[in-house]
């Protein structure tokens, strides 16, 4: 999926059911790259997670 195919997703999800303090009309006036970068500070710490994640053996 490209980032254009993910931001058209993004924006029926947001336009459904809108976060709270916005509206349906603000995404459909978003652009593609502001509607992923609210996406990527929405969910910033699951996306933290995956950036720390290093490749390795670990033993627990």
């Amino acid at each position: 999926m490209n980032e254009k195919e993910y931001a058209a997703e993004l924006r029926k999800k947001y336009i459904a059911n809108p976060p709270e303090g916005m509206t349906s009309d603000d995404f459909k006036t978003m652009s593609d790259d502001d509607l992923l970068d609210m996406e990527y500070f929405i969910n910033e710490d699951v996306f933290s997670d995956i950036d720390d994640f290093e490749e390795g053996f670990y033993i627990f």
